[in-house]
């Protein structure tokens, strides 16, 4: 498995902590995906359209065998395997799975975008992508994580939910 992609998993409908493990699960089952680090889960206000309730979020680290296309199509499916409905731009979700990073690699097709063209203007996927790798860095942006988080405006709307205590991301599921 010679590709290594970041994955941000967030949910905000029904019982938030089931659907963001097992999406974790479900990547992790996939003969192509091992899912290698996860950070802590984080509660945060909902951002563009705030007329609903807070979100669990987290980021996880893959390898992978997949190219970045068939890795957003299992991301797809297992959205759809839980209920995603796209009725609101930025609405509640069951469960949403955006590739952030993919190897080092800039791709700009209709149908994925990565880095995932946002990332560097939200604290709750930045937060958690720095927790699991502080020497992560963005292709293009030449600025580290921490000092792009710095001048974020919603980082205050971002709490440790779950605290991982440097154990796999399968234990922060775990009663």
């Amino acid at each position: 498995m010679e590709n290594i992609a970041y994955i941000a998993l967030g949910s905000n409908l029904g019982d938030r902590a089931y659907y963001l493990r097992s999406a974790v699960a479900a990547l992790h089952r996939h003969k192509g995906i091992f899912v290698t680090s996860g950070s802590s889960i984080y509660e945060t206000d909902p951002v563009g359209y705030v007329n609903q309730d807070k979100f669990l979020n987290m980021v996880i680290e893959v390898a992978t065998a997949l190219s970045p296309f068939a890795l957003f199509d299992v991301t797809q499916q297992i959205e759809q395997e839980f209920g995603r409905k796209r009725e609101t731009r930025w609405g509640p979700r069951t469960l949403d799975l955006d590739i952030l990073l993919y190897n080092h690699e800039n791709i700009e097709t209709e149908r994925l975008v990565i880095p995932h063209p946002r990332m560097a203007e939200r604290a709750f996927v930045l937060i958690p992508l720095l927790e699991i790798n502080s020497h992560l860095t963005i292709p293009n942006v030449s600025e580290p994580l921490a000092d792009i988080i710095d001048r974020l405006p919603d980082k205050k709307g971002v709490r440790v939910w779950k605290q991982k205590d440097g154990e796999d991301v399968f234990a922060l599921f775990e009663s």
